[in-house]
């Protein structure tokens, strides 16, 4: 009799603890139930926006659900984090991150929440070339042209970012710091109005994202002088890397999808499949592709190693180059 009742309290007790496990797949199988939003931290129309919302369109036609993209510009995209941060982890409040977020764990001394910790890495999207270009009316038309006349005129070149900590900043203080060349850094609310500027030439010089300011270039309105990766765009094929000139540099303006901490792993790895079906996606991909875009799929692992790597990269530039929050 004991021997039964043991047994009876043992299986009771194992189906207490499969329960969990087994509520939280049945979860993952019926999300999404109601619209998601993308929490993107800078201005809409930039790179970060454009690839939010393809995304977004291509989650909302796979999941049944509207993926929607909302804007919190602020402080380099901790605005936008903080907000994911705070979310409750149900998958349903998602965030674009970016190499600002990487920038922004050394930039700023008091965050609210540790990066590393308080979000869970869901899917890379793209691993994109910045453009490293000019207005027309600039005399230099390579970049060792360009070194030559930086360091003849030094602290007379702007070049222009999406603010204190972007990508495109970060870009441009490397550059400074393995080219030896004195530019001045002019921070604006996200990368459209600095684009807007360097089209009108009260900017020099931007390290800009291809998909805002591709068309830009092959129209002739803008001279892109180098790419900012070790490899070549498929977009700009005929334009050398930095690297060619410049040994060792490399930048890259990558972007993922993150959620709170704790999301339950299964609903982050649906997202995952789903995210790394669309960079598979011949239409999805060419998409990309046309923008200037590399697809960047990973697991969530992957990712999460990759955001470990360039935090720590990024950190130590911030820490060389002196750079201090605005």
């Amino acid at each position: 009799m004991k021997k039964l009742l043991r047994r009876k309290f043992l299986h009771l007790a194992a189906g207490a603890v499969a329960l969990p496990a087994v509520s939280r797949f049945a979860w993952a199988q019926t999300y999404p139930t109601r619209p998601v939003r993308i929490v993107v931290g800078f201005a809409a129309g930039g790179a970060p926006d454009i690839l939010a919302r393809l995304l977004g369109q291509w989650l909302s036609e796979r999941l049944g659900q509207p993926f929607v993209v909302e804007n919190r510009t602020g402080t380099g995209g901790n605005i936008a984090t903080e907000v994911v941060v705070q979310a409750p982890p149900d998958g349903y409040t998602l965030l674009l991150t970016s190499v600002g977020n990487a920038v922004n764990a050394t930039l700023y001394d008091k965050l609210n929440y540790n990066f590393l910790r308080d979000i869970a890495p869901v899917a890379g999207i793209s691993r994109d070339p910045l453009a490293m270009e000019v207005n027309p009316s600039f005399p230099a038309k390579t970049v060792p042209e360009f070194i030559l006349y930086a360091k003849a005129n030094p602290g007379k070149i702007n070049y222009g970012s999406a603010g204190v900590g972007s990508s495109l900043h970060m870009a441009g203080e490397l550059f400074k710091l393995m080219a030896g060349v004195d530019i001045v850094h002019v921070p604006y609310r996200g990368s459209p109005a600095a684009l807007a500027d360097l089209l009108g030439g009260q900017l020099q010089l931007m390290f800009s994202p291809l998909p805002p300011s591709l068309e830009y270039v092959r129209s002739g309105r803008l001279r892109a002088l180098a790419v900012t990766t070790s490899t070549r765009s498929q977009a700009l094929p005929d334009i050398p890397g930095i690297a060619d000139f410049v040994p060792g540099y490399e930048a890259s303006a990558w972007y993922g999808i993150g959620a709170p901490a704790s999301t339950p792993a299964e609903i982050i790895d649906k997202l995952n499949a789903e995210i790394n079906a669309g960079l598979a996606d011949d239409r999805l991909k060419a998409q990309l592709i046309q923008l200037g875009s590399v697809p960047f799929a990973l697991s969530p692992s992957e990712f999460g190693k990759h955001l470990a790597a360039e935090t720590e990269k990024w950190g130590k530039v911030v820490r060389t180059a002196n750079i201090k929050a605005e």
